[in-house]
């Protein structure tokens, strides 16, 4: 399986306007109210999935501190271009959804509103939007593990019409600040299915020293943090798993019957080593449901990142095979670059 897209380089200049960029701080300042009636008004799934399976974006990094992408301290802290590429995909109707900060979900409604303007058309109309709620573990931080909700709330994602949250607890055996979190978790968890909303939980042990920590993958790990995760809360009929994929992971899968999707995890050089491990992941077993992935879509050298998105979807809801998803990747390469341009 050969990845080649020597030939393309994606400009977020030619996809993303700077112009309808610097719109969002003008609607922010003057149109705040017309934004939250344009969130309490989208049109949303009358069920989470079309078909049992799901591909939603990850936009969170920053909100966390983590800004680095391979040899760039600060690659994903460039707003216009992490938001360009983060509307490169969702816009793309391959992509079931997003899942992001605040600061970022406001964003993408903020532009969604602006296009809707023009053209009476909204691209996240039956989109599945999600919150980010814990990012207070900061990056190298003496707090870390305690990993604080300090983003969406269950009632802030009920009143922003949105479709649930997203929670993370890194486990670190040897440090008190995990059971903080792990409780925070059981408690959203809850809090949400009252609502009526859905929770994506994605459980991880972490090891490491100095405030170096590092995620523990291998089979035994993941099958119990699995376990743990499942438990959370006093319904998991709501509840939906984030987990890394390992070469053992039909194993790690029968932890549990919840749905699980496959993660993304640090970035890699090209989509090819992505696309082979998902292919790979959603045979491992049928509770394997799909896939939540971040910059290994947004941030893939010169690719496109609406192709990349486009090829997993082949993966997840069609069931191709890893060189199917790549020769379909460079069929999309440069498609619709002018969603916007052509408007604003």
């Amino acid at each position: 399986m050969n990845h080649k897209s020597a030939a393309f380089e994606f400009s977020v200049e030619k996809y993303f306007p700077r112009t309808l960029f610097y719109q969002i701080t003008d609607a922010r300042v003057d149109r705040r109210d017309a934004i939250l009636n344009h969130a309490a008004k989208r049109k949303r799934r009358r069920t989470l999935t079309n078909d049992g399976k799901l591909l939603i974006l990850a936009a969170d990094h920053p909100g966390r501190r983590v800004t680095a992408l391979r040899d760039d301290p600060i690659a994903m802290g460039d707003r216009y271009e992490y938001l360009g590429r983060v509307l490169r995909v969702i816009t793309n109707d391959l992509c079931d959804g997003v899942m992001a900060t605040t600061d970022m979900i406001e964003d993408i409604l903020i532009i969604d509103y602006l296009y809707e303007e023009k053209t009476g058309k909204s691209f996240l109309n039956e989109k599945v939007v999600l919150g980010c709620m814990n990012r207070g573990g900061h990056a190298g931080s003496l707090y870390e593990i305690e990993d604080a909700f300090t983003s969406f709330t269950p009632q802030s994602l009920s009143k922003m019409n949105m479709d649930g949250g997203k929670m993370m607890y890194r486990l670190d055996p040897s440090d008190r600040g995990s059971l903080i979190t792990i409780q925070q978790c059981a408690s959203a968890i809850t809090e949400l299915s009252r609502l009526g909303l859905y929770a994506f939980v994605e459980p991880v042990t972490v090891e490491g020293r100095n405030r170096k920590y590092a995620f523990k993958t291998d089979v035994e790990t993941l099958v119990r943090d699995i376990g743990a995760a499942a438990a959370l809360g006093e319904t998991s009929l709501y509840t939906w798993l984030k987990v890394s994929y390992n070469k053992d992971f039909e194993r790690a899968a029968r932890a549990t019957t919840l749905p699980i999707l496959l993660l993304g995890g640090p970035a890699k050089e090209s989509p090819a080593e992505t696309i082979k491990s998902f292919a790979q992941g959603m045979k491992a077993a049928p509770n394997v449901r799909g896939a939540m992935v971040g910059r290994n879509v947004t941030f893939v050298r010169h690719d496109d990142p609406c192709a990349v998105i486009a090829a997993l979807s082949k993966i997840i809801h069609e069931g191709s095979s890893a060189d199917g998803a790549m020769g379909y990747l460079a069929a999309k390469r440069g498609e619709n670059m002018e969603f916007f341009s052509r408007l604003f």
